[in-house]
């Protein structure tokens, strides 16, 4: 009988207990079953880079200016080469040095110092000659023959242009014939209007030959 009864509580205990547990379950269910639920959130769009403004490239049209040398980088680039001039001579590296002195003489047929372009012209033509520098014995030439027109001597300048003409045939050199012969056309045509400004030498004879000693 005691066993009867002890069997009879332990059935009422196990479904009261079961009852408790099941309870809370029931109760958050329904809370959840109550609660309104929202619809789920559209993604975010990051409009923040179509809104800035598009940066837009002027096109400028560039116009090319010319420096003028100043005279006192003339006069550095001129006692450059003055110098290796008198190097290349010194150690008689003469086909150097002839074309020092033609380099020379462009700086100062530039700036219209005729007298000393000249002189150079003719020691780098003399050096050229000596060391058959055909090729630059007739650059030598023609630039003679420019700067003999500007001093108006068309007749010498002429000259010196029909001596490299015939240099340059007899090597077939057609495009140094065909520069020699736009640079007669020139001087004929321009006779009547030689050079008005010729400066001279600020330095006497003995000053430049101390170049090729």
């Amino acid at each position: 009988m005691r066993y009867f009864f002890l069997i009879i509580l332990c059935s009422v205990s196990v479904s009261a207990s079961a009852q408790w547990w099941q309870k809370p379950i029931n109760s958050i269910n329904n809370v959840f079953k109550k609660h309104e639920r929202f619809p789920p959130l559209a993604g975010l769009k990051d409009n923040s880079v179509s809104k800035l403004p598009t940066a837009k490239i002027a096109k400028l049209k560039i116009t090319s200016n010319i420096l003028e040398r100043a005279p006192y980088m003339l006069y550095m680039q001129e006692m450059s080469v003055m110098k290796t001039a008198q190097h290349n001579m010194r150690f008689r590296v003469y086909n150097a040095a002839s074309y020092n002195f033609s380099d020379l003489a462009q700086m100062y047929l530039k700036q219209n110092r005729l007298s000393e372009a000249k002189w150079y012209l003719l020691q780098s033509l003399q050096i050229s000659r000596q060391q058959n520098d055909d090729r630059h014995t007739i650059t030598n030439l023609i630039g003679l023959a420019t700067v003999k027109a500007g001093y108006g001597d068309y007749t010498q300048a002429m000259q010196d242009l029909d001596e490299a003409r015939a240099l340059a045939t007899s090597h077939g050199l057609t495009m140094d014939v065909t520069a020699i012969n736009k640079q007669a056309r020139y001087l004929q045509d321009n006779k009547s209007n030689p050079k008005a400004e010729i400066r001279y030498a600020e330095t006497d004879d003995t000053d430049q030959k101390k170049v090729i000693k």
